[in-house]
């Protein structure tokens, strides 16, 4: 039993003199001299990987364009988008109830106020129609200047539609514009009925193009094309695709469904 005690009093004394030794002034075994060697090795390692890293970081930042890409790797064919959006591409809403499209009114007049006349004055230079280097009014009835409601109270809504932006692209030759034509799906043919386009062609008129970027083009608005269904059958579901087509745009991919193209479903109730 005192064996026992005496083994745990040394074993406990030897714990504390590799912590702190008295005699030899040693810390966890190493003298001071010892720990400041090593401190100072792992400093100046450390400073010498975070140099390696910094320098190299500059060479990389060195072959970097502010206004073009190094490296672009893009589709073939440019996404489409369409405004409003709501939930999960779908358009559904009462001419009745107030609420159900007031949100989409909030939506296209939020989007579009960077179009505002005035400001696009202020902040763009005037571009020559049908040539790369603003767009008529987006549209008229769709502008929500003479139809602050973009015709939802009536059943008529309108769609915005753009193309994202891409660095560069020249969406069109031989001074034809890319067009946008929007169809229903087969099953829905016969519900979609008459549509406007405004510009009345529904093209994306060259002289938007191409685009250099957000810092060469700070006040930069891509342009729009506007869609108007007329008479759209009420109460049912309406599956609507839009395309673009253009001259040196290749047609849309089948494996992306935003590539030149854009699908949603409209749904107009009258109550």
């Amino acid at each position: 039993m005192s064996g026992s005690k005496e083994d745990d009093r040394k074993g406990s004394s030897e714990w504390r003199e590799f912590f702190w030794n008295p005699r030899t002034h040693e810390l966890l075994g190493r003298t001071a001299a010892s720990w400041g060697l090593i401190l100072l090795f792992y400093l100046i390692f450390y400073l010498c990987l975070a140099g390696m890293f910094a320098f190299t970081m500059y060479i990389m930042l060195l072959t970097l364009d502010d206004y073009k890409p190094t490296w672009q790797d893009r589709l073939a064919t440019p996404g489409m988008m369409i405004r409003p959006k709501g939930n999960q591409l779908e358009i559904t809403f009462s001419t009745s109830d107030t609420e159900s499209w007031d949100g989409f009114i909030h939506n296209l007049n939020s989007f579009l106020s960077p179009y505002n006349d005035s400001y696009q004055v202020q902040t763009n230079d005037e571009c020559t129609p049908d040539e790369y280097f603003i767009q008529e009014d987006s549209g008229e009835e769709c502008s929500g200047v003479l139809d602050r409601f973009y015709g939802y109270d009536k059943g008529q809504p309108c769609i915005l539609i753009k193309l994202n932006r891409v660095i560069g692209m020249l969406p069109g030759k031989e001074r034809q514009s890319p067009y946008v034509t929007c169809a229903a799906k087969r099953e829905d043919s016969d519900k979609i009925g008459l549509l406007a386009y405004y510009p009345p062609n529904g093209t994306f008129n060259l002289m938007y193009y191409p685009y250099y970027g957000k810092k060469a083009q700070v006040n930069y608005t891509q342009p729009l094309v506007a869609v108007k269904f007329l008479n759209a059958s009420l109460n049912t579901d309406i599956n609507v695709e839009c395309k673009v087509t253009s001259n040196t745009l290749a047609a849309g991919s089948d494996r992306d469904k935003f590539a030149g193209r854009v699908s949603f479903k409209l749904r107009i109730n009258d109550k």
